[in-house]
């Protein structure tokens, strides 16, 4: 029973969806982005469009090709570091917050 103090601390301090983006302020998050666009890196600011700031990125790039002899889809992803990177709140369909010991 006692872990489930820090949890339930957590779940007091989130009263609107973007209290969950601020307790993720300093920490490393994972945001997935349209056109297959995959970000991993320390949130260090976002604003009420969740444009965010972050820092110490590993953003990955899945396209999509088509052999043309077979027609099979093959699906390739390419990797890259950025030191630091600005995200457009309008591209973003999900975050994932640090995971928290509980």
């Amino acid at each position: 029973m006692g872990d489930d103090v820090g949890n339930e601390h957590l779940v007091a301090a989130v009263e609107e969806p973007l209290d969950l983006v601020r307790l993720s302020l300093d920490e490393r998050i994972y945001v997935k982005m349209r056109n297959e666009r995959e970000a991993t890196g320390r949130l260090h600011a976002y604003d009420q469009h969740l444009n965010m700031v972050l820092s110490d990125v590993e953003e990955t790039v899945t396209t999509l090709e088509i052999d043309e002899e077979t027609y099979e889809e093959i699906y390739k992803s390419t990797k890259r570091s950025i030191a630091m990177l600005f995200v457009r709140g309008d591209v973003i369909i999900l975050i994932s917050p640090p995971m928290r010991p509980g």
